[in-house]
């Protein structure tokens, strides 16, 4: 899996590693084969190893976008099966990134960084990894025309909040 980082106009890919959980030796048609199978995966008489199956706490769990933004993904709880969850969850963080980055082109303001985190959970039925959630932070700067004397005094108002938050006391 990857986890994507956007500083100004650079984009980083960085690993996130995840770990299937994996309890039984492989013993497929009565030949012992030494592999390692998931839970995830049944074997079927005859057939072979066959594809994931899907426990009934996976079959519902839902996804559903926290955020005030009406125009992503996700608005209205949606099931995703958590074989494709990783690809669906980080679309709509990118979705988000979006967002920010067309904020940040506005008048006055200025898209300082934007990162993308996606949470891991494990299945507490059959113990398959799924990727529970993600999260965007984006950080976006207002910036001010000097020229302008709307903007002077929004500074001003601005910056009397600011004052006192961050106090350092010498002994």
């Amino acid at each position: 899996m990857i986890g994507v980082s956007f500083y100004g106009n650079n984009i980083y890919m960085n690993p996130i590693y995840s770990v299937k959980p994996v309890s039984r030796v492989g013993n497929v048609d009565g030949v012992s084969s030494g592999r390692v199978l998931p839970d995830s995966i049944r074997v079927d008489e005859g057939a072979g190893v066959s594809g994931p199956k899907e426990c009934k706490t996976c079959e519902r769990r839902k996804y559903k976008d926290g955020s005030d933004e009406s125009d992503v993904s996700y608005q209205t709880p949606t099931h995703i099966d958590p074989g494709r969850s990783a690809s669906a969850v980080m679309s709509h963080e990118l979705e988000h990134v979006a967002n920010a980055r067309q904020e940040g082109m506005k008048d006055n303001k200025e898209l300082i960084s934007a990162s993308v985190s996606l949470k891991i959970g494990v299945c507490p039925e059959c113990g398959r990894t799924y990727v529970a959630g993600g999260e965007t932070n984006t950080v976006i700067k207002t910036t001010y025309d000097d020229n302008n004397p709307y903007d002077k005094g929004r500074k001003t108002v601005e910056g009397s909040f600011l004052s006192g938050m961050n106090v350092d006391y010498q002994a």
